[in-house]
C-alpha cells in the first residue's frame, strides 16, 4: 500500500530521510508531504517512530474527480468495508487546491454519503450506527485528481505525550526535532538551548541522543482497528526499544523565567530524560561555554506574541554578542520570524533555511553549519 506523512512546509527533505532509514521504499516527497510503499507493519512503525512528520495516512485511492458524480463513484468504488467495521465511525474532512470542486463542506458530504452507500451496502443497512473506534477519512483533491485517505495517527504525532502546558507560545515537537537534526546533533558534542521554555527542544534532543522512538508513550487511532493486529503494535516497539542508546549526554536548557525551567524539568521527567538534561534559571544575554565546540538551537520569541518587536530587537542584540563570544566550533541556530533578525544579532547567517512554525513564516538562521 502506499502511506502519506503530511509535514510542515519546509520538512520534506528531513521526513524523507527518516522514511528510509527506517527501511522504507519508494520514497518521494512532495510539497507538504512524502510518499512511501509499506505494510501495516509499516504503519505502526512510522507512528512510533517519526520525529518530524506530522501524521501517518493509509491511502486507499487516487482517481480524477472533475465534478461531483466522479467524486462520488470513485469514492464508492473504495473498499471502505475492508477497514471499517459495521459500528465504525467515519467522520471527513480534507482540503481542495487548484481544483473544479473547490467547496470542502460539499466534496465532504459527497464522500461522507459515498463512503455511507458502500458500507450500507456491505452491511445490509440504511443508516449505519458509528458508535465504535473512529476511522477518520481525509480527502485531498489537487488539480482535479482526489486522494482518499484512512489517518491511522489519531491526534498529530508531535503530540508526544510528554507536555500537558506550555508557557504561551509553544513550538510543535515535530519542528524542534527538526531543529536539532538540521543542527547535525546526535548526542557526542554538548547542546544548549538558552530560550528553553517548557523545554522542548532540549527534550527532543534528548530523544534523538538517546535514538529513543518519540511514539513509546502514546496511542494511536489505528490501534483500535479491527484491520490491524495488535501484534504489530508489540513488536514496532519492542523493535524501537532495542536500538536505544544508554549514556551521558550534555544537554542543557536555560530561561529567564524560573516557572518555565520548573516546567521544563516537569517535562523532562514525562519524557523519560530527565537524567541527561539539565535546566537551569538563566539569562541568555550572560550565556557562555568554555567547550570547543557544540550546539546550539534556539527559538527566541518573535516580538510578535510574546513581546513586543523593538523588545525582541534589543534580546536579539544582547543574545548575538554573547553567541558571539563562543568558540568558533560552535553551531548556532536561531528559529525566528523576525524579517531584521540577522541586523540584530549581528552576523549574517551562513545558511538560511526557510520554515514554517504553523501558520507563522519563519527562517532557520545558521552559523557554523
Amino acid at each position: 500500500m502506499t502511506l502519506t506523512v503530511p509535514c510542515l512546509l519546509g520538512l520534506e527533505g528531513l521526513v524523507a530521510d527518516e522514511l528510509r532509514r527506517l527501511g522504507l521504499g519508494g520514497v518521494r516527497a512532495e510539497n507538504g508531504r512524502v510518499h512511501c510503499d509499506g505494510t501495516m507493519a509499516d504503519i505502526a512503525r512510522l507512528n512510533i517512530n517519526l520525529r518530524c512528520g506530522a501524521r501517518v495516512l493509509m491511502e486507499l485511492g487516487t482517481f480524477p474527480a472533475r465534478d461531483f458524480e466522479a467524486l462520488f463513484q470513485g469514492v464508492l468504488a473504495l473498499p471502505w468495508e475492508a477497514f471499517i467495521p459495521l459500528h465504525g465511525e467515519f467522520p471527513v474532512k480534507g482540503f481542495s487546491l487548484n481544483s473544479t470542486l473547490h467547496s470542502v463542506p460539499a466534496c465532504q458530504a459527497i464522500v461522507k454519503k459515498a463512503a455511507a452507500r458502500r458500507l450500507g451496502n456491505v452491511y445490509g443497512c440504511e443508516t449505519l450506527p458509528e458508535s465504535g473506534s473512529r476511522y477518520q477519512i481525509q480527502f485531498a483533491i489537487v488539480k482535479d485528481t482526489a486522494s482518499l485517505y484512512l489517518d491511522t495517527s489519531g491526534e498529530g504525532l508531535y503530540k508526544r505525550g510528554y507536555r500537558a502546558q506550555n508557557m504561551g507560545a509553544p513550538l510543535r515537537e515535530t519542528l524542534a526535532a527538526a531543529l536539532v537534526l538540521l543542527s547535525r546533533y546526535r548526542g557526542k558534542d554538548p547542546f544548549c538551548d538558552p530560550f528553553c521554555g517548557s523545554g522542548t527542544i532540549p527534550i527532543e534532543a534528548a530523544l534523538i541522543a538517546k535514538n529513543r522512538a518519540p511514539g513509546l508513550d502514546r496511542r494511536f487511532a489505528a490501534q483500535r482497528w479491527k484491520a490491524m493486529d495488535p501484534a504489530l503494535w508489540l513488536a514496532a516497539a519492542e523493535e524501537a526499544m532495542d536500538k536505544e542508546y544508554h549514556g551521558s549526554y550534555d544537554i542543557w536548557g536555560g530561561d529567564i523565567d524560573p516557572a518555565a525551567v520548573d516546567l521544563a524539568r516537569h517535562n523532562a521527567a514525562l519524557a523519560g530524560v530527565e537524567d541527561c538534561v539539565r535546566f537551569e534559571t538563566a539569562d541568555a544575554a550572560r550565556f557562555h561555554r568554555d567547550s570547543t565546540y557544540g550546539q546550539l538551537v534556539t527559538n527566541p520569541p518573535y516580538g510578535e506574541r510574546l513581546l513586543e518587536k523593538r523588545e525582541a530587537e534589543e534580546l536579539y542584540r544582547v543574545f548575538g554578542r554573547a553567541a558571539a563570544a563562543l568558540p568558533p566550533k560552535w553551531r548556532v541556530l536561531v528559529l525566528s520570524s523576525h524579517t531584521e533578525f540577522e541586523r540584530c544579532f549581528g552576523r549574517t547567517a551562513d545558511k538560511k533555511r526557510k520554515l514554517y512554525n504553523g501558520m507563522l513564516k519563519c527562517d532557520v538562521f545558521m552559523y557554523g553549519v
